[in-house]
């Protein structure tokens, strides 16, 4: 099978109502906005190392950890993309999960072995090859919102082995998840990619970062570009670490309260959830025999919903549904009764 770049925001472009991508909201919040006009007459002048110094110590700040564990990034994509440099031999990605890495390894002819993992889609290493140097999962997995065990990943590691954990979605879910506490208990490497797009709405400007040993952050970023972040991108991590973080308790309960009225909304409308999704999007499988189609008529009406055909182990049986208000769901479900009724 081979894959393609197609992601949420393709399904998105031009909808009135999304479902698609996985961002939080349609726009940055006040404060960020206002953060980041203020800085836009900064422009004229070349972001400063010390800018970059400065928000690498506030994410290590955060996390718990020194500052020389600390890669910012232009977006989780930019990590994946640095992959190759680690020159694996026997790379393993787990699915159905985020495409993009499995894309750049292949296309640096490195050897991918894609482990599927079958639905309720938790963690087993049975086809896991014993002698994989580079193992990549997503914590939450992307579409399927589980959320592995922090004793099941450290048993990924191994030494000789790097495995990477993409937790784009674990500020929302929870730092208790994470493994970032565990850089220095696992045998082999751990390098850690996270994302401030999602739960800020941001996407627009790209901006995450890498948390590893100092070693392994060298290998990650050789030949990097030099200006790897312009001055929106740094403004942006700063505004989220001295004001953002503080809001992620509220934010949090309002996306489970949401998620689980979701579901119960879905679930009554004969809706299939598939995994225990604990991400701010729901794998589902539609109320109608022919999905795809379904899928393309809500397109038509300006409504968007994920095919997940695109994913390795999934088909076009499967939609990812982002976790959406009350009133933004009943508009789904309205809409789908109207097409299928029509159709009767």
């Amino acid at each position: 099978m081979s894959l393609s770049r197609i992601h949420g925001d393709d399904d998105a472009f031009g909808a009135r109502l999304d479902f698609a991508v996985n961002v939080a909201e349609a726009q940055p919040p006040t404060w960020l906005i206002q953060r980041l006009q203020s800085a836009v007459t900064d422009l004229a002048a070349y972001p400063h190392s010390s800018d970059l110094a400065a928000v690498t110590a506030m994410i290590a700040r955060y996390h718990g950890v020194s500052e020389d564990h600390v890669l910012v990034l232009s977006g989780v994509s930019e990590g994946f993309a640095m992959l190759p440099q680690l020159k694996p031999e026997n790379a393993v990605i787990i699915h159905p999960g985020f495409s993009e890495p499995d894309i750049v390894l292949t296309d640096a002819q490195i050897p991918v072995h894609r482990c599927i993992l079958a639905p309720p889609f938790e963690l087993s290493f049975e086809n896991i090859p014993a002698n994989a140097d580079l193992v990549v999962i997503g914590n939450p997995t992307n579409p399927t919102g589980v959320v592995h065990s922090k004793e099941l990943l450290a048993q990924l590691c191994a030494p000789g082995r790097t495995v990477v954990i993409d937790e784009a979605f674990l500020d929302i879910v929870g730092e208790q998840y994470s493994m970032i506490d565990q850089l220095d208990a696992v045998e082999g490497e751990l390098i850690i990619f996270r994302s401030l797009t999602k739960t800020w709405s941001i996407a627009g400007l790209r901006v995450g970062y890498a948390i590893a040993r100092p070693e392994t952050l060298a290998r990650l970023s050789a030949y990097r570009r030099h200006w790897p972040m312009g001055t929106l991108q740094l403004r942006a991590i700063e505004a989220v670490f001295d004001t953002g973080i503080m809001q992620l308790p509220e934010r949090r309960a309002e996306m489970i309260a949401q998620r689980t009225e979701m579901i119960e909304m879905l679930t009554n409308s004969g809706f299939r959830c598939v995994s225990s999704s604990q991400a701010p999007y729901i794998l589902v499988r539609p109320p109608s025999t022919q999905p795809e189609e379904l899928r393309m008529a809500l397109k038509a009406q300006g409504i968007a919903v994920r095919r997940c055909d695109t994913f390795p182990g999934l088909e076009f049986s499967y939609w990812r549904l982002a976790v959406r208000p009350r009133d933004q769901v009943q508009r789904l479900l309205t809409a789908i009764d109207n097409i299928i009724g029509a159709k009767k």
